[in-house]
């Protein structure tokens, strides 16, 4: 047998006037009870409001290069969350540079017992990022910075016992396990354990021009071609470096593109841009 309706459609009408009737009284009841307070001197208290909670971290990046590989560790001695990385993908740890991991705003600052020359970089909602031990700045103080952007050069300076790049991301100046495209970083006592990737490449979508043009696998004319670019090709450039000089259009360069989905090299000299040293491109 098919199920009864709890309420016949008459109750429900019966009902919904009874609601209807109940409104006006409830509404006269707030405004006598509103008018008794004023005459008390008092108001009537406000819904409470959540409270705001912290603000969302921006997509933090790797601190190195876009396309390099570096492992890391942590001390227990550190006052706060830091991570130290250096290289393991065969590249030099000092003189590489040391990006921004998000915009910002960067200040310098030098602590020679310490620190050493490092940059602070403001990210607005209470969110800053460290870097130090640096062999250099690369921007100036009070800059405004892109995620990617090269703002020193790695080194150890102040109290350092090799070239690293100590790490930090502080909310409201305190230090927060260290997140890199939202993921937390485990914090190993020791380098070699975990390496990371950076894909910190920032804006360096480029498109070549000219047909058959030979992307090998090194920045030199006798390295073994990878495959060849038939005609113009959006490509997305992972890093740069200078190799074996190339001429063509009558323009030499000796500049050539890490190409990310292709897996090797291309001199500059045809990627279509003016300069012969790509801007916002890392370097190699």
């Amino acid at each position: 047998m098919p199920r009864r309706p709890r309420h016949s459609p008459a109750a429900a009408r019966a009902s919904a006037d009874a609601a209807a009737a109940r409104r006006p009284a409830r509404r006269a009841a707030a405004v006598v009870l509103a008018a008794l307070l004023a005459l008390l001197g008092l108001t009537a208290a406000a819904p409470a409001q959540a409270e705001a909670g912290p603000e969302l971290a921006p997509n933090f990046k790797a601190p190195f290069p876009c396309g390099q590989q570096w492992t890391y560790s942590h001390h227990s001695a550190e006052v706060r969350r830091a991570l130290d990385f250096i290289r393991s993908d065969g590249g030099s740890t000092a003189g590489t540079p040391t990006v921004a991991s998000a915009a910002g705003t960067a200040t310098r600052h030098s602590q020679p017992s310490g620190a050493g020359n490092y940059i602070v970089i403001d990210h607005g909602g209470g969110w800053k990022t460290y870097y130090f031990h640096l062999a250099s700045f690369s921007v100036a103080d009070g800059a405004s910075v892109a995620q990617g952007q090269q703002v020193g050069v790695t080194g150890s300076t102040g109290n350092s016992s090799g070239a690293h790049i100590h790490y930090e991301q502080l909310l409201n100046g305190v230090g927060q396990d260290i997140r890199i495209n939202g993921s937390a970083l485990p914090y190993p006592g020791s380098y070699g354990q975990y390496h990371l990737r950076s894909d910190n490449c920032g804006n360096t979508n480029f498109t070549t021009w000219g047909s058959g043009v030979r992307v090998r696998a090194d920045a030199r004319l006798d390295a073994p071609v990878v495959t060849t670019l038939s005609g113009p090709t959006g490509v997305f450039v992972e890093c740069q470096k200078q190799g074996d000089p190339v001429t063509a259009e009558g323009y030499t360069n000796d500049w050539w593109s890490r190409l990310r989905d292709q897996r090797g090299f291309i001199s500059n000299i045809y990627i279509d841009h003016p300069d012969a040293k790509l801007p916002g491109v890392p370097l190699c």
